[in-house]
């Protein structure tokens, strides 16, 4: 019998976490959502709290094309031109 250990898939490269910003202000705001049903009202609450309560500029909402698989390279690039980056999943 042969068992495999699935919490490692190899050596994990090391990263800098990105610097806090001081304040939502003005910010731009990407949401990459998994596409099911649980983040789109969730995603369209939080919208809306971060410009009217934390003056948030804009608010791109992005989903994956598929819900189990990591987000696709044209979405990263256009996450990318964010201050902030929002990943969510629902059912």
């Amino acid at each position: 019998m042969e068992f495999l250990d699935p919490s490692h898939e190899g050596e994990a490269q090391d990263f800098v976490a990105a610097p806090r910003l001081q304040s939502l202000q003005g910010a731009n705001v990407a949401f990459i959502s998994n596409g099911k049903e649980g983040t789109r009202n969730f995603f369209t609450a939080l919208q809306q709290q971060l410009k009217e309560h934390h003056g948030v500029a804009s608010v791109v909402a992005l989903t994956k094309g598929n819900y189990s698989a990591p987000a696709e390279a044209e979405i990263m690039q256009q996450a990318a031109n964010a201050d902030v980056i929002i990943t969510g999943v629902g059912d």
